[in-house]
């Protein structure tokens, strides 16, 4: 999009179900988990680059040797920097013990980062600083092997508070108020819980050596999770390894973030998306298998894998930004959704262009756009192919050659556009400099454009509209077309996230600054007070009671009349060519992603209650000129 907003996180597990020898027989290498890793993790730096960890445990080790190894990094370019850090490390332990090379047992034993199961995950941080006790994985330490919790996920909880103040009440001091760390902690407790309990069941029977693998078998993580989680209020796909080698990944009741798995006879994998597992593992779409919401994958320090419930399902509700724009497009589907979403808009730019196609140049910005532009463009092609075969059969037999072949030649106008080209610098100090450089962000193609075209811009969405209108409608007005026509794939952006996308300021969306200046047109702007007074009442209620009253910030309008108005903002003075602005519908996102309906940041139907509670709050924050997060 070109208001770049960052991700949400993303998850690689890989469990391997045969001894390590196996690996180096079949695959020529002891390192076969950590370089499979490396693919996860680098075919997911999309989901984010703000830090990234990988963490390793070993089954076989003996007490007092290392058997959980950790590596974190916030450099610029994180993944590299730990893997080359794990790499010379083997590397080091290896040219000190050249005779070792072949000694698959000794590496186990000796070596760090070799092992029997892997947690990597890739970092944006919605919430707290970048620093590098931020970065996922977290550890929580025993000397209780069963006690030892690695957690990693792609989360956020709305009611982060509530489940702080629920460790308090369980006697609990957290030493930090962070959902991540709160997250872990509670599922730590209850960890703790269950490993108490077994042991006193066989205290007296047993010596406290012997009970330790006898509670190993015994865990019931499905027990635990259930406990631990049950007011968890947020999207989350979380990860979880335990020091004496068992595992988990679940998934939130709403399906809200994603998790996809695949298992054969050696590995188990888990990751936030579905062709990554495909091209690291060279397996075909229908034997990767996504994870049903609510549920846990959990897997056994013997090797057995389950899929439990946890929690009550919710009605499905997948983030549908993740097929728009976040996800990798490779996947087969969401590059068919993407597709559809040009195709299902087209006939409102048909609208705005008058039908005239033959004065039409159709392009993109930026390139995460291209694929709905290729709907577009095929939608185009539809028409002008129905244009053509009228055409030919209302001339009959009197059609000439040289008429048929004019006709058979019309195409739509597809050009490269724009192309960006530099990368603003933050020490850029004055505004005015800053928004020169703005202005010069895309270089355009010059010459393809005529003064009686329109110009038709996809975009896959629109968030805040800034470079928009200090950028690309600047640059594209150069190119002296009669009409600028910018095509959002995605509706209008009008309410907050709070489930993971940065997206958490509602003063931010060019949507609701619109509908603002709408009602100060119409003279209905003590609406706004009004849903002021509205939500601060709602503050004493329970989650479950509370109502998203910013909808009627947005009820007198329709969404055409929001659209025409963030033209009208767009469009500065010296701009000459006519602006128009248009979004798609709900409706036509449905029927593209139909099952991924998770829609609240343009519809306002939250999948959860404390979302109501996020984005009532989100708009006192803005009424009283707070510029922080809502959650």
């Amino acid at each position: 999009m070109s208001d770049a907003i960052k991700h949400e996180c993303g998850i690689a597990m890989v469990r391997l179900l045969k001894p390590l020898e196996f690996y180096k027989e079949k695959y020529g290498s002891a390192f076969y988990g950590i370089n499979k890793m490396y693919l996860l993790m680098e075919k997911q730096h999309n989901r984010g680059q703000d830090g990234a960890g990988f963490a390793s445990l070993k089954f076989n080790a003996s007490p007092g040797s290392r058997y959980i190894s950790r590596v974190r990094s916030n450099q610029s370019q994180p993944i590299q920097d730990i893997f080359a850090k794990i790499n010379d490390r083997l590397n080091l332990g290896l040219k000190e013990n050249p005779d070792k090379v072949d000694d698959v047992a000794w590496q186990e034993e000796n070596l760090p980062y070799i092992g029997n199961l892997f947690l990597g995950h890739v970092r944006y941080g919605t919430s707290g600083g970048n620093s590098i006790e931020n970065v996922h994985p977290f550890l929580r330490q025993s000397n209780w092997r069963h006690k030892n919790l690695i957690v990693a996920g792609n989360f956020n909880m709305t009611n982060s508070s509530q489940l702080l103040e629920e460790l308090i009440e369980l006697g609990q001091h957290p030493k930090e108020s962070t959902d991540t760390v709160t997250v872990m902690e509670k599922i730590g407790h209850f960890l703790d819980n269950e490993v108490e309990s077994l042991y006193q069941e066989l205290k007296g029977n047993v010596s406290k050596k012997d009970a330790s693998p006898i509670i190993a078998e015994k865990i019931n993580i499905q027990r635990i999770l259930k406990r631990a989680t049950k007011s968890f209020d947020g999207g989350y796909a979380m990860a979880g390894l335990l020091g004496h080698g068992d595992a988990f990944v679940m998934r939130d009741p709403a399906g809200i973030r994603p998790a996809f798995y695949y298992q054969d006879d050696e590995v188990l994998v888990v990751a936030s998306e579905r062709p990554v597992i495909q091209t690291v593992f060279n397996v075909p779409l229908e034997s990767v298998k996504e994870l049903d919401r609510g549920h846990a994958i959990i897997v056994k320090k013997s090797g057995k894998i389950t899929i439990e419930p946890i929690l009550e399902q919710l009605p499905k509700k997948s983030c549908s930004f993740e097929r728009i724009y976040f996800s990798r497009g490779s996947d087969a589907d969401i590059y068919k959704e993407r597709k559809n979403l040009g195709k299902i808009i087209f006939p409102e730019i048909l609208k705005k262009i008058d039908n005239n196609i033959s004065n039409t140049v159709f392009s993109f910005i930026p390139n995460t756009a291209e694929t709905s532009f290729y709907g577009m463009r095929e939608a185009a092609e539809d028409f002008l192919n129905q244009q053509k075969l009228e055409k030919i059969l209302k001339g009959k037999r009197q059609i000439s050659a040289e008429k048929l072949k004019e006709i058979l030649s019309e195409r739509p106008r597809i050009e490269k556009i724009a192309v960006k080209d530099v990368k603003l610098r933050t020490f850029i100090a004055d505004d005015k400099s800053r928004d020169d450089l703005v202005e010069h962000v895309y270089d355009i193609t010059y010459g393809v454009v005529k003064k009686e075209d329109n110009l038709v811009i996809i975009d896959d969405s629109i968030v805040r509209g800034t470079t928009l209108k200090k950028s690309i409608i600047k640059i594209l007005d150069r190119l002296n077309p009669k009409k600028i026509v910018i095509v959002s794939s995605a509706p209008q952006i009008r309410y907050p996230d709070c489930y993971g996308i940065d997206m958490a300021k509602i003063g931010d969306f060019i949507a609701f600054r619109a509908t603002l200046e709408l009602l100060k047109d119409t003279d209905q702007y003590h609406i706004v007070a009004d849903v002021y007074k509205k939500c601060l009442k709602q503050r004493i209620k329970e989650d479950a009671g509370i109502e998203n009253f910013v909808k009627e910030i947005y009820a007198p309008f329709t969404a055409v009349q929001i659209s025409d108005k963030i033209a009208q903002m767009l469009k500065t003075p010296s701009i000459k060519a006519g602006v128009e602005v248009i979004f798609q519908t709900i409706e036509g996102l449905h029927k593209a992603c139909p099952d991924h309906l998770g829609d609240w940041y343009f519809s306002g139907d939250y999948p959860t209650n404390g979302g109501k509670r996020v984005v009532n709050e989100a708009f006192i924050n803005f009424y009283e000129g707070k510029n922080k997060r809502a959650y």
